[in-house]
């Protein structure tokens, strides 16, 4: 997924939802709340918004309007999709399956797949495990 990438973990404060703070390996726990990143995902106006990243797995917010394109690529690193929200189609090798919210979906790497046929706007969490390598830089 190509996008605006952050250099340094960060992770969006439920109680300042403008806050970031650097990603401290002993934090226990960290929250996030679907309305902060989806207005974050809107200010960079790219459809993919990473907003954690350690070493094991990286997480972003991928959105897409209804009756737009997927652009994304396989990519090296396995993949689950979280839809939050909206409907539409999701095609991995030769399977084909209706999403909407509440759908969970695993892509393994190197996988060509696609979400497609969408009929109301997706918000979808993604999950990336080991951490997604930027290919911008």
């Amino acid at each position: 997924m190509s996008g605006v990438r952050t250099r340094s973990p960060v992770w969006v404060s439920a109680r300042a939802p403008v806050a970031l703070r650097p990603l401290v390996a002993s934090d226990p726990m960290h929250s996030f709340e679907l309305s902060d990143l989806q207005a974050r995902r809107r200010a960079s106006e790219a459809p993919y918004h990473e907003f954690l990243r350690v070493p094991a797995l990286s997480a972003g917010l991928y959105e897409l309007p209804a009756g737009g394109p997927d652009p994304q690529k396989p990519h090296t690193e396995d993949e689950v999709y979280v839809v939050m929200s909206g409907s539409g189609r999701f095609t991995a090798a030769d399977e084909d399956v209706p999403v909407a919210a509440g759908s969970v979906l695993y892509v393994a790497a190197g996988v060509q797949h696609r979400f497609h046929a969408i009929t109301e706007d997706l918000s979808i969490v993604v999950l990336f495990a080991p951490a997604e390598i930027d290919e911008e830089n």
